[in-house]
């Protein structure tokens, strides 16, 4: 049974069966399989091809509007990248440079941002055209900080670089819509938020933040992932201590 559906939305898209395959990176003999058959993609293709389309998983493939399962264009995580390492500098940029209302950041250190992705000339952008940022780092006097930097095997050098940030910092809070504090909590993850975009790099006793491993994920209506990391945000932003103007 042909699904029509889909040759539908391939036309109003301007799409030939060619076209499709090269941006869901499939043989066209799998398109036209899917155009001639009720049969459903996996998950992850269904994401590129609705994405392509421009259209709702259901639209395509109506069997999944009863599916116990979320749709692939309605589950909150993007992506899992193997490590830190793992992110491109790409991603990073088309991350930072697309926040348009609020970035949000807790970490211990966090220098790369500055070091390689020049985050301060961004936020002083930023801000300016409305953006909120809101920039948690650790405190390097703090038990949690010295434990970790021992843990890691680099005693003094988390501390080192948690100053270093600070001051990487103090250059832009005391701008408009800019907030930095310190914390002194264990850091179970590292959160970054772009807007809807969160990353999350959970962390590894004895291993470096690089080397573990980061979920990206998407805000969804219907989704609790996102407000449960955004919760633990929020816990450390209301105990954390606001950055002295003078340091």
């Amino acid at each position: 049974m042909a699904n029509d559906r889909l040759r539908t939305a391939m036309l109003a898209a301007g799409l030939t069966v060619e076209t499709l395959a090269e941006k869901v990176s499939k043989h066209t003999k799998s398109v036209d399989h899917w155009i001639r058959s009720e049969r459903v993609p996996h998950p992850g293709t269904r994401a590129q091809i609705v994405k392509a389309l421009g259209v709702r998983e259901a639209d395509l493939w109506p069997s999944l509007r009863d599916s116990p399962r979320p749709a692939a264009d309605e589950t909150e995580l993007v992506h899992f990248y193997p490590s830190r390492s793992a992110i491109t500098g790409a991603n990073w940029q088309e991350l930072l440079s697309g926040v348009a209302e609020q970035m949000d950041v807790l970490v211990f250190s966090g220098a790369f941002l500055v070091e390689q992705y020049d985050l301060i000339p961004l936020i002083q952008k930023k801000a300016q055209e409305g953006v909120r940022f809101r920039l948690l780092v650790g405190d390097e006097k703090s038990e949690a900080v010295i434990q970790r930097a021992i843990d890691e095997g680099t005693p003094g050098g988390l501390e080192g670089r948690i100053q270093l940030m600070r001051r990487y910092l103090a250059d832009v809070a005391n701008l408009d819509g800019v907030e930095v504090r310190t914390h002194g909590t264990i850091l179970y993850n590292s959160i970054y938020r772009f807007d809807d975009q969160l990353l999350v790099n959970p962390h590894a006793h004895g291993a470096l933040a690089g080397q573990s491993p980061v979920m990206h994920f998407k805000r969804q209506p219907s989704g609790g992932i996102w407000q449960h990391y955004m919760k633990s945000f929020e816990r450390v932003w209301q105990i954390a201590t606001p950055e002295n103007d003078e340091r």
